[in-house]
């Protein structure tokens, strides 16, 4: 007998890390070690592995196993090591073959069965790109694993099938035992809810045009008014006139959904924008991403590549609503905790929704509003003025009246507006590819002044907004990037003075009122 190795991988945020495993077994009295950092759940694999491998016909040795998880330094947790550390003890004790450099990845029941984990996609993903494309997992996680370029999976039921594949005896295998998974998925996990349509929508054609220009140009947006006035209605129908995610964009949101166990395992690549809609009593930690140990993805990752919705934004604490300012310009969340640091993508279309008041009355002539005016002031002061400065798009939506309900089913549907959007997408692609760019959200002020500088005369409302201090050299480039689009919408080559006043119309509209 000598020292037994395998592999696996160690997930530190959405990064994985080639961890080998080797396994010694000694002359002492019955004992199992794990060392390199385990955590509980981790720990807890001694007894799992015993269990299983006992219940399977391949009972582990009597003397002392020691496991030690390479590199030392790195926090392992989960039971993901389960497979791995069983095939590495069965390797040293002469069960099993040579693994060579097969990456197993499945956690252990205690009657022999492999189980799925979480994070299997970007735990695979890590594999295959470190040289390691063999990848064995549980049977209901192949179908996930598979979705990785270059992976090479086999999938198993029981740890007795895996081991007679890898040279056990059979006639110590309890090869006859095929248990029934239970699905894991309900008859109704493969039907994708039907997306809220825009034609839904009475009137508001003001708020209608502004949501499809934060759509076509990737902006955030601000929509202050009354109770029943349509925000949220105007939210909910912003994933539908998004574009489907492209290859490497659906490969990111399938991972961070992967790792947050939106699902037990993904069957296939989302393709579609998500949509993160948290109350407005979440934490931190729920938003942003954290807790014990290593931390877990927010709301704000799960929304990638998609939108974070924030209802009654000023209801939300302050401290979580600053923390957003990070990924919005940088599209990166990194939480650091004492276990280690995680950095989860995170670029996200920001919409907030607000009353204008506590009460909710305050909109129009606001006669019936029974708030005071420094009520109001530290109602709507609750969102910071720096964060303020970040949204491209602050709307005042007014309540709908009588004659925009007799407008309704004569609305222009999603599939109508999505169509412009896609088009000026298109347009900004032909622009922006060459810089790495995806849309004019992205387009960094240096180059809206560089490359992209528009002529004196058409920026003079601007300039003379930023003379008065009414306009901040930030909200001066949100300006310029919303006029891009309306440009792009309009299949205009530049924006012009037009485009310009219509932008900087929509960046004020909420502050005017």
């Amino acid at each position: 007998m000598g020292v037994g190795r395998s592999y696996c991988v160690a997930l530190v945020g959405l990064n994985g890390y080639i961890v080998e495993v080797e396994a010694d077994i000694g002359q002492t009295l019955p004992n199992f070690i794990i060392l390199g950092l385990p955590d509980a759940a981790l720990n807890e694999a001694k007894e799992r592995i015993r269990s299983a491998a006992q219940n399977s016909g391949i009972p582990l040795s009597r003397r002392k196993i020691t496991a030690n998880l390479i590199p030392a330094s790195l926090p392992k947790r989960g039971s993901g090591f389960d497979l791995a550390i069983t095939m590495a003890v069965l390797h040293a004790a002469g069960d099993i073959r040579e693994i060579g450099g097969s990456v197993f990845i499945a956690e252990l029941g205690l009657d022999g069965r492999l189980r799925p984990v979480r994070g299997i996609l970007p735990a695979v993903m890590a594999a295959v790109q470190a040289g390691y494309p063999d990848i064995v997992v549980a049977d209901a996680n192949v179908t996930e694993a598979s979705l990785v370029p270059g992976a090479k999976v086999r999938g198993y039921k029981t740890l007795a099938r895996l081991a007679f594949d890898f040279g056990a005896d059979p006639k110590e295998l309890a090869l006859d035992y095929n248990p029934v998974d239970v699905d894991v998925y309900s008859d109704d996990a493969d039907i994708a809810p039907l997306m809220p349509d825009l034609c839904d929508v009475s009137g508001q054609g003001e708020a209608r045009r502004a949501l499809e220009v934060a759509a076509a140009g990737g902006h955030h947006m601000l929509l202050t008014g009354p109770p029943g006035a349509g925000k949220t209605m105007l939210a909910e129908r912003l994933p539908g006139l998004l574009p489907d995610l492209a290859g490497t964009a659906a490969m990111e949101v399938t991972a961070i959904h992967s790792l947050a166990a939106v699902q037990s395992s993904a069957l296939t690549l989302i393709r579609r924008p998500p949509f993160e809609n948290p109350h407005h009593s979440a934490t931190s930690a729920a938003i942003i991403g954290g807790g014990s140990g290593l931390p877990r993805p927010g709301a704000a990752s799960r929304a990638h590549r998609g939108v974070l919705f924030l209802d009654e934004a000023p209801e939300y604490e302050r401290r979580v609503l600053d923390a957003l300012r990070q990924p919005l310009e940088s599209g990166e969340l990194v939480i650091h905790r004492s276990a280690g640091t995680a950095a989860y993508p995170a670029r996200f279309q920001l919409v907030l929704a607000a009353n204008p008041c506590p009460c909710g009355k305050a909109s129009g002539k606001g006669m019936d509003c029974t708030c005071t005016a420094m009520m109001r002031r530290r109602y709507f002061g609750r969102i910071s003025g720096p964060l303020l400065d970040r949204v491209d798009i602050q709307l005042q939506v007014e309540r709908v009246s009588l004659a925009d309900f007799g407008q309704a089913g004569k609305e222009e549907d999603t599939l109508t507006v999505a169509a412009r959007v896609m088009a000026a997408r298109e347009r900004q692609h032909e622009r922006l590819a060459d810089m790495g760019l995806e849309t004019n959200s992205q387009v960094p002020g240096r180059t809206l002044r560089g490359e992209l500088r528009l002529a004196p005369g058409t920026t003079r409302i601007l300039d003379t907004a930023l003379e008065r201090g009414t306009l901040t050299a930030r909200g001066y480039d949100r300006v310029l990037r919303l006029a891009w689009t309306l440009a792009d919408l309009a299949h205009s080559d530049t924006p012009d003075i037009d485009h310009i006043g219509q932008a900087l119309g929509l960046r004020q509209a909420a502050a005017a009122t």
